[in-house]
């Protein structure tokens, strides 16, 4: 199936609203990866139990073609990919790709997507209610004043994307399923992105943020809930080692800001973290079962 085909079908909506199956709400993982997951016991160790109540969706460089063993939930979860470039369209049409096959399973209510140095910071069934129940989709969007903000917006995308119009976020996004169909039924921005957003502009960074932003600005609660640490500066976040990983440490992003949720401050924010390099998992997986409480 072609990507256009692909597109199409996700962003078909039924106008009958009573389902005429049983129906389950779950919630999507998509993982975009270049290949193999290295915390996956982790991740493992995290859906356990939980059947029935979350899909998995891996959007891998072509030719990564491993199998994790058949008992892994990462079996077969790997979708038709092609070639990412970081800051490029290329990594779009992977977000889009991930969401239109998950889309495609109308079970599924709400759509996380993650990399391979994202982890859980709170057990699944709490993750869960949190996403189920929200109001909102989580997907940050900001006026950046500075150059690597407005200083990226180019005027021949006038008059169909204005300076006003012109928004920044966090790549890492969660969506509800009314979110993730506009966000796969856009023809009309997607366009004008690929032609005239190119290095030192990054889509990534801009295109779903002004989607948003002047398409469906309600649908949105205006953060993301993947925790990162930007105190190094730089164009990428601070990548955490096995010596980082303590109680005290997870405790932070756990509960480090106050936040508003369904209108009412909370205390729970962020529900996965990034980014952790592959030598964190065994320290992760001995303080995950007491900490974040997940079943082993």
């Amino acid at each position: 199936m072609s990507d256009e085909e692909l597109l199409w079908r996700a962003s078909l909506v039924p106008h009958i609203t009573e389902y005429p199956f049983n129906r389950t709400p779950k919630i999507a993982f998509m993982f975009l990866t270049r290949g193999s997951l290295p915390l996956a016991p982790l991740w493992e160790v995290f859906f356990k139990g939980h059947q029935g109540f979350f899909s998995i969706y891996l959007h891998t460089s072509p030719e990564f073609t491993n199998e994790p063993p058949e008992s892994s939930v990462f079996y077969k979860r790997r979708i038709p990919s092609k070639h990412v470039q970081w800051g490029r369209v290329t990594m779009i049409d992977a977000e889009k790709r991930l969401l239109a096959n998950a889309l495609l399973d109308h079970s599924n209510e709400r759509f996380i997507l993650l990399s391979e140095a994202c982890i859980p910071i709170f057990n699944f069934t709490t993750i869960y209610n949190y996403l189920i129940n929200a109001n909102q989709s989580f997907l940050s969007t900001f006026d950046d004043p500075r150059p690597i903000g407005r200083g990226r917006y180019n005027k021949r995308m006038w008059p169909m994307i204005t300076l006003s119009d012109w928004r920044k976020g966090s790549q890492w996004f969660e969506a509800n399923r009314k979110l993730a169909i506009e966000i796969v039924s856009d023809v009309k921005l997607y366009p004008i992105f690929r032609d005239l957003c190119m290095p030192p502009c990054y889509m990534d960074e801009h295109y779903l943020p002004t989607l948003v932003t002047k398409v469906c600005p309600e649908l949105t609660s205006n953060r993301t809930i993947t925790w990162t640490d930007w105190s190094t500066g730089g164009s990428h976040p601070r990548t955490f080692m096995r010596n980082d990983i303590t109680e005290p440490f997870l405790n932070q992003a756990r509960f480090g800001v106050n936040c508003s949720y369904n209108g009412e401050i909370s205390s729970v924010c962020h529900l996965f973290a990034r980014k952790f390099h592959p030598s964190t998992l065994q320290p992760l997986l001995r303080i995950a079962p007491k900490l974040l409480g997940f079943t082993t």
